[in-house]
């Protein structure tokens, strides 16, 4: 007797109730949108509408008025000798050095001292005393080439003199740069206040 190998079956279609369970679908996120970053996946790249990072947040107002007076005061001085510099050396005022003044007053004072109203009032009014005071410098520094002697010499010894000579060279332009600082101080302080 031999054996006769049986063909293979064909596997048989099964009826829909004894189908098998198809694969799980992905896991939804949670708001139900389909198209949501899924788990693992990588991120896309930034959008092209914000081509930088967003500005760091600003340092707290710090609103203690002595300290903006006290660096207003200080910063009015030194520039005040930088100004009387460069006019000493280049012996002409200029414009936009004035301003520099006032807004390096405003600047210090609405930085450090914060928004107190005061504070523009009080820069604008150093503005006018340091552009005063560079004017001075200036001139004392002017007559000390002259006279060949020592620029404390002149300054300090004879004010008299360098303020007569002051008046004397005084015109309108200096009263426009007068303005101009104490406007720029004043701006300044107001714009630089946290």
């Amino acid at each position: 007797m031999s054996q006769s190998a049986t063909p293979p079956q064909q596997p048989q279609p099964q009826p829909e109730a004894q189908a098998q369970p198809q694969q799980p679908a992905p896991p939804q996120p949670v708001d139900g949108n389909p198209y949501a970053q899924q788990p693992g996946a990588v991120p896309p790249p930034p959008a092209p509408s914000a081509p930088y990072a967003p500005p760091s947040p600003s340092a707290p107002a710090l609103n203690n008025i002595a300290v903006g007076l006290v660096t207003a005061v200080v910063v009015a001085l030194v520039a005040a000798g930088i100004y009387g510099f460069v006019i000493g050396t280049t012996k002409h005022e200029i414009g936009w050095a004035a301003v520099g003044v006032g807004f390096v007053i405003g600047l210090a004072a609405g930085r450090l001292g914060g928004r107190n109203p005061a504070l523009p009032v009080v820069s604008a009014v150093l503005a006018l005393g340091a552009v005063y005071l560079g004017q001075l410098v200036g001139e004392a520094m002017i007559g000390a080439d002259e006279l060949g002697v020592s620029f404390s010499k002149v300054f300090f010894d004879h004010f008299g003199v360098v303020q007569d000579a002051w008046k004397a060279d005084a015109d309108p332009i200096t009263f426009l740069f007068f303005a101009i600082a104490a406007f720029a101080a004043f701006s300044g302080a107001k714009k630089a206040a946290l």
